[in-house]
């Protein structure tokens, strides 16, 4: 522990000592790679606030540099996918920027303000708007979503998979069941082979806090999969700062996969652990933080060092795998005990079962 981390030190600003989170800073972790930047630090969109660039065919990718969607030229409309907050008018200037085709639908992916929060921009052009039901539902339940300015209910929803039309040009609405939220649909475009799937991965990254704070765990890791089946070009996430390719969704897998199985591997340990006679049995939450502590590090350590099939290990291959991979280790060693029906070796060492 540096001394940038130890509580009490001026930096800890808030004096909470083992109760607070640890402070840590760039050179505690490994440098970016260069390619992982993508439109970042490219000069005009640092002039513009924000980078487009055509996928294929008509169906462009827009970014601002943390937040990206896409967006589809039809020939008579533009079909929008999300609209982030930290695009906001942005996205409409790119828009403007490749086509005068005026917008006519806008596509929701599920229900989080992140990326859907700035969809007022297009209230004066009063687009058609398609989402799930579940995105309806929270919608509606919580219109302070998109703030001030408001934030447009659907006025079309599909409840399982569907397909859309729009001047000949044709878009899949994919819901495959629960993953980042009930809800998440993913959006294909198959002549342009471009797919929208927002907050699964992070093309040349690790994806942010706990499996991007996905409400289901195993949903989420299964998406992957449903990524690939795809035959696209160019998959848009929702994160950092360039579109991904099937390459990268493949990383990402098994990057996600590896962490699984060390996960049911570290879980599976049923051998005494020391701290269950240092600790005692009188807090239970302290027991407990020790236990999954160390299963995470467990898995966090086996993750980053493992060398994949490029000869890279994960915290040379993805950016921000040394950063994120703990948070994602706690998270599925939690889903495996809540959605995959694992019963940890710890409950068993502490609650013997009779029989046994």
């Amino acid at each position: 522990m540096t001394d940038f981390q130890k509580p009490g030190t001026p930096t800890d600003r808030h004096q909470l000592g083992a109760a607070g989170m640890p402070l840590n800073t760039l050179a505690d972790y490994r440098p970016i790679p260069a390619d992982g930047y993508g439109a970042l630090f490219l000069p005009e969109r640092i002039a513009k606030g924000y980078h487009v660039e055509e996928i294929n065919d008509g169906a462009y990718y827009v970014t601002s540099g943390a937040y990206d969607t896409m967006f589809v030229r039809t020939g008579n409309g533009v079909v929008v996918v999300d609209a982030p907050p930290l695009l906001g008018e942005n996205l409409k200037r790119a828009i403007a920027e490749v086509t005068d085709e005026p917008v006519t639908h806008l596509i929701y992916s599920h229900w989080h303000s992140d990326h859907i929060g700035a969809a007022g921009i297009f209230t004066a052009d009063n687009p058609k708007v398609i989402a799930h039901d579940y995105t309806r539902e929270m919608i509606q339940r919580w219109p302070d979503l998109g703030g001030e300015r408001g934030l447009p209910v659907p006025t079309d929803t599909i409840t399982e998979s569907d397909t859309l039309d729009v001047n000949g040009v044709q878009f899949n609405l994919d819901y495959h069941g629960v993953n980042h939220t009930p809800g998440n649909i993913f959006i294909y475009a198959p002549q342009q082979k471009a797919l929208a799937a927002i907050d699964i991965i992070s093309p040349g990254w690790s994806a942010f806090k706990h499996c991007d704070a996905s409400e289901n765990i195993r949903g989420w890791a299964e998406a992957h999969d449903w990524i690939l089946g795809y035959d696209f070009k160019g998959v848009v996430s929702g994160h950092v700062n360039r579109y991904g390719t099937p390459e990268d969704a493949k990383a990402s897998r098994d990057y996600t996969n590896d962490i699984v199985e060390f996960s049911k591997e570290a879980l599976g340990q049923g051998q005494e652990f020391e701290y269950i006679e240092r600790i005692g049995f009188s807090n239970a939450w302290v027991l407990w933080e020790n236990y999954f502590n160390e299963m995470t590090n467990y898995v966090t350590k086996k993750t980053l060092e493992k060398v994949t099939d490029n000869g890279q290990t994960w915290a040379q291959r993805l950016a921000g795998a040394d950063v994120m991979t703990k948070y994602h280790a706690y998270s599925v060693l939690e889903a495996l005990r809540l959605e995959y029906g694992m019963v940890s070796g710890f409950e068993k060492l502490i609650i013997p079962q009779s029989g046994e």
